[in-house]
């Protein structure tokens, strides 16, 4: 899974109300996916909180909308996993965080992104949250 060839980023925009940066946020995950070597198809998939509540409580058990889930794929071409976000949730916690929409998306891309590569910071004892925290420098992503 590792080798130079790029990331394809496929978009999927299922909400209405906020408007998004597309562009930015598929670089952000192609320039992740080179720095740690990666290649193939991830899909990101934006929407609201109701979307999200209902995977949320499907896949984790846990009824109550969230920032961002990720599924991982078997791998490269066929697919390294899907990336789900919502904007409304987004929204609210980068008021709080002190960033734009923008620069939420681009944290939350790359922090689903991880978890579609198997990082789990709930498990790693910090590792995850370490190689996040050197690719939103590498990135030039607000921390």
């Amino acid at each position: 899974m590792r080798s130079e060839a790029p990331l394809s980023v496929v978009l999927l925009n299922r909400q209405r109300r906020r408007r998004l940066q597309a562009t930015r946020i598929s670089r952000v995950l192609q320039r992740a996916a080179r720095a740690l070597r990666v290649t193939g198809e991830v899909a990101l998939v934006f929407g609201g909180d109701a979307r999200i509540r209902t995977l949320n409580r499907v896949y984790r058990g846990r009824d109550e909308p969230t920032d961002v889930l990720s599924f991982a794929g078997p791998g490269r071409d066929e697919g390294i996993g899907d990336i789900v976000i919502s904007v409304e949730t987004a929204q609210r916690n980068a008021k709080h965080l002190g960033r734009s929409l923008a620069e939420e998306l681009d944290v939350l891309a790359l922090h689903g992104f991880l978890h579609t590569l198997g990082y789990d910071h709930e498990t790693d004892d910090g590792g995850m949250d370490r190689l996040e925290a050197r690719l939103r420098r590498r990135l030039g992503l607000k921390a």
